[in-house]
């Protein structure tokens, strides 16, 4: 039977406390990782939770702390092997209306913090020199245009344009660098969003939920785990030979 075992690897991951992240974060600790978890939401500091999860309050949005958040966990656990870039955030208003703020918030967060997080994991590869994975979680919004989100879209295109460059330019080095596109998963920001826009669009959230899922040909709305089952995948031994990928995991909404 085929087994995915990183004991002895080293995965961080940004936003690994909630939704989607926590999600990765559990299923890597079931495959044997070491996991260090950078979340804003963290208690301050850097606290050992157990023998292989480390957690740090960062903010993905300054260099400082993105270079804190590697060197803790090459202090915890010797190196990185496994880089996710998890942490996002979404305001929803029509394109005309989004205030310049909001905007701001959302790039800072989802495409520089990127930027911020994989430039330095990426530099403590390089200087392991033996490989390594960076994969950011973007979404399907990164291919495709939705109502009231266009900030967020804009920066989820980012994200996809970023992880082709340095895919490009990492793959001398044998760092592999993929994204993955979710659809609708069932977070509490998908559920925030679901309360706004119906405001925006004089809807009930239960109208948009079934809006949802009359969009997904496998007739439901996805899980994390859904979208941590693909990331495994990209870490692994099994996806050695792709980089510079948009992985869409949609249940079929999304298919380019």
């Amino acid at each position: 039977m085929l087994n995915i075992d990183f004991t002895g690897q080293t995965l961080v991951i940004t936003g690994g406390l909630a939704g989607i992240g926590k999600g990765i974060a559990d299923l890597f600790l079931e495959a044997g990782a070491n996991v260090v978890i950078g979340d804003i939401a963290g208690r301050p500091g850097i606290e050992r939770i157990h023998g292989r999860l480390v957690q740090i309050q960062i903010d993905v949005t300054v260099s400082e702390d993105a270079a804190r958040l590697i060197d803790a966990a090459v202090e915890a656990f010797g190196a990185v092997d496994f880089l996710v870039n998890n942490s996002g955030t979404s305001t929803m208003d029509y394109a005309v209306d989004i205030r310049e703020e909001d905007w701001d918030k959302v790039m800072d967060i989802n495409a520089k913090g990127v930027y911020l997080v994989s430039r330095a994991g990426a530099r403590q590869m390089l200087r392991q020199g033996r490989g390594g994975r960076i994969i950011s979680i973007a979404s399907q919004a990164g291919k495709n245009g939705y109502r009231c989100m266009g900030s967020y879209v804009a920066s989820k295109h980012a994200v996809l344009g970023f992880t082709k460059v340095m895919a490009l330019e990492l793959a001398k080095d044998q760092i592999l660098v993929n994204a993955v596109c979710p659809g609708i998963v069932e977070t509490d920001m998908k559920r925030r969003e679901r309360i706004e826009g119906a405001a925006l669009r004089g809807m009930q959230p239960e109208d948009i939920l079934a809006e949802d899922r009359s969009q997904v040909p496998l007739g439901r709305t996805a899980e994390p785990g859904d979208v941590a089952n693909v990331v495994l995948f990209l870490a692994s031994p099994l996806a050695s030979y792709m980089t510079g990928q948009a992985i869409n995991v949609t249940g079929g909404m999304t298919m380019n």
